[in-house]
């Protein structure tokens, strides 16, 4: 017997989750699909997330939604924070309010899910993330039969490295944050699925889904210039899914998807 969990990359802006909403409920009855992870920190004109956005994925049949740099890009996320399907990175300073990791159950099943901000080029304060997801799986490894881990980094090593730092002790270890799907998903020698970038949900014409010609002239001048949506009409969806053998809940096969 299978258990298929879906990982999908950042949702960038309202037609993302529009993709979602139109796509999701036919991947789940397609694919098999028993769990869904997406990363919702740029669903909302690209910078956080609103209660409406996350009452939407959670409707269509997002189980969990991360988040990263932008988690306080709105302010109406301060109404949702509690909710135990809504994650803001664990090495967040302490005290933070909202919730690093939950755990959730899925046929018979217990997953946790454990949302990481990386530290190399961020800009955003936050503790070790290597030294946090140690400790929390130290905490709840006794009482989950699977561990998952958004890490939302921009370096490709600090990725790379967490991915083997964490090998045989998280069921799967995927990135987010760059919005560009890598080609190198594997099962690692101790058993966890990897994948260094699981790409983005958003317009297919953009730069990271913000508008082109808005992106090229920073570049092109250096001069400020306010980052938008694209509002190109072709919409991808990139992911992955984690195939895991439902007894022994370990990682069998991990497959990119783009819809």
């Amino acid at each position: 017997m299978k258990l298929n969990v879906l990982i999908i990359g950042d949702i960038v802006g309202l037609n993302g989750v529009n993709k979602v909403k139109e796509t999701l409920p036919k991947i789940i009855k397609e694919r098999e699909i028993d769990f869904v992870i997406a990363n919702g920190e740029n669903s909302s004109d690209g910078m956080g997330i609103t209660s409406k956005i996350f009452k939407d994925l959670i409707m269509s049949g997002v189980n969990v939604i991360t988040m990263g740099n932008h988690t306080w890009g709105k302010k109406d996320i301060f109404n949702i924070i509690d909710n135990k399907n809504l994650l803001r990175p664990a090495n967040y300073p302490k005290d933070v309010v909202g919730k690093g990791y939950g755990i959730y159950k899925c046929k018979g099943k217990k997953i946790a899910v454990i949302n990481l901000i990386g530290r190399a080029s961020m800009n955003v304060l936050s503790e070790n993330p290597f030294i946090m997801a140690n400790s929390i799986i130290e905490k709840i490894k006794s009482e989950v039969d699977m561990i998952f881990i958004d890490f939302h980094a921009e370096a490709t090593a600090e990725k790379i490295a967490m991915g083997y730092f964490l090998d045989g002790k998280a069921t799967c270890v995927f990135g987010t944050h760059t919005h560009v799907a890598t080609a190198d998903e594997t099962i690692l020698e101790n058993g966890t699925a990897y994948i260094t970038d699981i790409g983005m949900t958003g317009p297919k014409k953009s730069v990271i889904g913000m508008d082109v010609e808005a992106s090229i002239k920073r570049f092109v001048t250096t001069l400020p210039e306010r980052y938008k949506v694209s509002d190109d009409k072709e919409i991808v969806l990139n992911g992955c899914i984690i195939s895991l053998n439902s007894e022994t809940c370990r990682a069998e096969k991990i497959d990119r998807i783009k819809l």
